[in-house]
């Protein structure tokens, strides 16, 4: 179902107008009034952003000091609209330079309205390609100060590149030096239960292409995805042509040597003909993942992934997305996490947490965050830590201990001693927040995905210079508490909390461990 919009609002954060235009006859000039009566005054911007308000439905997003807002008579896609928000926005900055706020607008409303009419028909989206509709809306936005992004220079031909098959890409861009920029950047979700279990596990991830490539390049994208690797295995009786080395082609060469000298090992010590009938390349390529949930670019060749499986495509010119996936198995935990809490008397806590990195000694993460919640009745806390600063912030009742860089396989420790304001009832038991984590951890990935190569041509032969970048981030990373009752102990008494984000043995040997005090 398409969007169909009946009017599209721009708002500053007053609430003030700077540009609306209306496409339907169907709602009246006072919707903009509604909007900001029930929902700017009454303080609900940071809610739902889908409001109905006598019979139209209000989409509005949040962009810099900007109000878009969308109204709509009809039932409508809401996905659809704020893909449209999106995208427009983006169409923007590309006129702009890169800025997309009050001012950027003020400065740029008559392109504005020239955008708005090209982009929506009757309230129905249409095209928002940036490099198409460059082609023939040829009116250059005005700068922000702040920008250093150029605006790209139009060329001819409008008319073929509009109807053309790669209406993403303009011909006849040239550079001096041909160069693409890959980043796979990937999100790390975990919750774990009170009882130790995994209740959600996954990585979301992206894969961002910035080319500065001359003419009209193909390129042909290798992943270590498990159907990319069973498609070869099933062209693995087809012919190939061998170079001079030792490797079937140059894709091979972008395998760790690590693992080609592993692999081949484990070859030529097989002795099962199955093995052996296995193509080198395949059995050089290690680890394979499972994809789940593959978006592509529009430039993607879907016709020859379904064929083939390998993402072949021609890129845009610029910074762009190739393509969104999402893993629920085989997720490599970046950090584990072993927090002791226990009460000393009614009046104190002591609290011992334990992080340690997983992946390798020559890597390290950035900005590591670790927040413990505690009572609200906290008054004073003191802090012994092996790595990183830690205080207590009193805003959000956590101690925050903060890591600015982690190594790899290493295990720093905190240890904090929490004393309350008042004794904690013993019939009514603190509702435990889970721990959270924020983590950036480069050139590492959750998922174990890997290039394998990327291959460019072009008819002109020139040479081209791959960037490769991996980057892991703390989604939504949270451990919940796990209480266990010793009963009393000494003249105070006390309970111990564990949380952890460990193997199952390893969570045995802390439930079953002696009492601490």
């Amino acid at each position: 179902m398409p969007v169909a919009a009946s009017a599209v609002y721009f708002l500053n954060l007053r609430g003030d107008v700077l540009i609306n235009r209306l496409y339907r006859d169907d709602v009246g000039g006072n919707m903009v009034d509604a909007f900001r009566t029930h929902i700017m005054q009454t303080k609900e911007l940071g809610t739902c952003p889908v409001r109905q308000i006598g019979g139209c439905s209000f989409f509005y997003m949040r962009v810099s000091n900007v109000y878009i807002v969308i109204v709509v008579s009809s039932n409508a896609n809401v996905a659809c609209a704020f893909k449209f928000v999106v995208e427009a926005v983006a169409l923007f900055k590309s006129y702009f330079g890169g800025a997309f706020d009050e001012d950027a607008i003020r400065n740029n409303f008559v392109l504005i309205y020239e955008l708005l009419d090209e982009i929506m028909d009757f309230g129905y989206p249409q095209n928002l390609s940036p490099e198409i509709l460059k082609l023939y809306i040829t009116q250059e936005g005005v700068r922000s100060p702040f920008s250093s992004k150029p605006i790209d220079k139009t060329v001819p031909n409008a008319t073929l590149q509009v109807t053309g098959a790669v209406g993403w890409r303009r011909e006849g861009l040239v550079y001096k030096k041909n160069e693409v920029f890959l980043d796979i950047v990937e999100s790390v979700n975990l919750l774990m239960s009170s009882k130790g279990s995994v209740l959600r596990c996954d990585v979301t991830g992206k894969i961002l292409m910035k080319c500065f490539l001359s003419g009209m390049p193909d390129l042909k994208l290798g992943l270590n995805d498990k159907i990319g690797l069973e498609k070869e295995s099933q062209l693995k009786s087809r012919p190939t042509k061998r170079n001079s080395g030792m490797f079937e082609d140059k894709e091979m060469e972008t395998i760790d040597i690590f693992e080609k000298v592993k692999f081949m090992a484990s070859l030529w010590a097989s002795t099962d003909k199955a093995v052996k009938d296995i193509p080198f390349r395949l059995i050089m390529l290690g680890k394979t993942i499972e994809l789940d949930d593959v978006t592509f670019h529009q430039c993607v060749n879907l016709t020859r992934f379904n064929s083939e499986k390998t993402v072949s495509f021609v890129p845009p010119d610029g910074e762009f997305e190739l393509m969104k996936y999402r893993i629920t198995e085989g997720v490599n935990l970046p950090f584990r996490v072993l927090p002791t809490i226990k009460e000393l008397g009614r009046t104190r806590m002591e609290v011992n947490v334990k992080v340690k990195s997983v992946f390798g000694a020559k890597m390290f993460a950035l900005g590591v965050v670790i927040k413990i919640p505690v009572p609200k009745q906290t008054a004073k806390t003191s802090f012994q830590v092996s790595s990183g600063r830690a205080k207590y912030n009193a805003a959000i009742d956590c101690l925050v201990w903060k890591i600015r860089k982690f190594p790899g396989q290493t295990e720093p420790t905190m240890s904090a001693e929490v004393e309350l304001i008042s004794t904690i009832a013993e019939k009514k038991s603190w509702t435990r927040p889970p721990i959270q984590m924020e983590f950036q951890v480069p050139m590492f990935t959750a998922s174990g995905l890997r290039v394998r190569f990327l291959k460019v041509w072009e008819k002109s032969g020139y040479n081209t210079v791959e960037w490769v970048r991996y980057i892991t981030k703390a989604g939504s990373y949270e451990i919940s508490g796990r209480l266990i009752d010793k009963g009393m102990s000494g003249k105070g008494g006390g309970r111990r909390w564990v949380l952890s984000c460990l193997t199952s043995e390893e969570i045995d040997v802390a439930l079953n461990a002696p009492p601490v005090w």
